[in-house]
């Protein structure tokens, strides 16, 4: 019986987590870890698949004779801009433990930003005893931007909350129950929305996408009195100096970023001490290794059987 190549694995997070599972992950064939120090001159040449999150920029010169590339994340733009990237498919990371963590994130976001949940913790801090009358849940429209396998999750819980929810992506999704709009009607889709939820991915297109001007379109007239932005998509898709001056000028009456243009966030942002703001360290649904090396095990053994592989992406799409 032939040895069958191991699976070349360079990921950029949590290295103990991903060495640890490695030991048990990919028995028939083994792995290259490439953070571990003694595997960093080795020959890449007989590897086929690969396993990749902000891999080194050498890679693909390194490993020549891929035929399949494993993201280590939902997202691919880490990857799509990549000198020497071989035409071969690039299969994302698709979980239900992480797109449970991704709906619970953002329907816990637009319920803070529902009933006021910074203005109670400055009351809180102060001990002053203060009640505030939020809207009902059903007064409220959220806009989802981006309806793939997140979104349509995101769309149905905040549903099972009672919010209005209406839903935008590049070319219309038929939704039951849910208004939908294309990339022809943006402008109505946002007129409509108090709070705007991104969850795009990263193309071209949608760099710089959330913006002063996207953020002006915005309902004004709606039950929060104030519009409210919500990413948890890609951090590159907004530009943040627009997010503070929209805060601070009260076209948005508030945020929630999980993700940022510069990861960590600088110490001196000034998103850190913005009113009404929530900040997490794009932790709203990380991938978690057992089911990330599974998932990367079936599809091999799917493609090894001739069977088609899922959750590959558009590359002319990006995503």
């Amino acid at each position: 019986m032939s040895v069958r190549p191991p699976v070349l694995v360079d990921i950029k997070f949590n290295p103990e987590g991903v060495a640890r599972v490695l030991k048990t992950a990919f028995a028939d064939r083994g792995s290259i870890n490439l953070a571990d120090p003694a595997n960093r001159e080795r020959d890449f040449s007989e590897t086929e698949y690969a396993l990749l999150w902000k891999p080194d920029a050498d890679l693909f010169r390194r490993a020549p004779n891929l035929k399949v590339i494993f993201s280590g994340g939902a997202g691919v733009d880490h990857i799509i801009g990549m000198a020497g990237l071989p035409d071969v498919p690039i299969v994302r990371f698709v979980d239900r433990s992480l797109t449970t963590r991704m709906s619970e994130w953002i329907v816990m976001q637009c319920l803070m930003h529902l009933r006021g949940q910074y203005a109670h913790d400055v009351k809180q801090r102060r001990r002053e005893w203060a009640k505030l009358i939020a809207p009902e849940a059903a007064e409220v429209t959220i806009g989802v931007m981006g309806l793939g396998i997140l979104g349509l999750d995101a769309v149905a819980k905040l549903k099972v909350m009672g919010f209005n929810v209406i839903g935008w992506s590049r070319t219309r999704k038929t939704i039951e129950g849910v208004e939908t709009f294309d990339a022809g009607e943006l402008d109505r889709f946002v007129a409509k929305t108090d709070i705007l939820v991104g969850l795009l991915p990263l193309t071209p297109e949608t760099t710089g996408f959330y913006n002063s001007g996207l953020f002006k379109k915005l309902r004004r007239d709606g039950a929060l009195g104030q519009p409210v932005f919500i990413n948890a998509g890609r951090g590159k898709s907004q530009i943040e100096t627009d997010i503070v001056s929209a805060i601070r000028e009260g076209t948005l009456g508030g945020a929630s970023l999980d993700v940022f243009e510069v990861e960590p966030l600088a110490a001196d942002s000034p998103l850190w001490e913005l009113e009404n703001v929530f900040i997490t360290p794009h932790d709203a649904a990380v991938s978690e290794e057992n089911a990330l090396f599974r998932h990367v095990e079936m599809q091999i053994a799917r493609f090894e059987r001739g069977e088609p592989l899922q959750f590959v992406i558009d590359r002319a799409a990006g995503y």
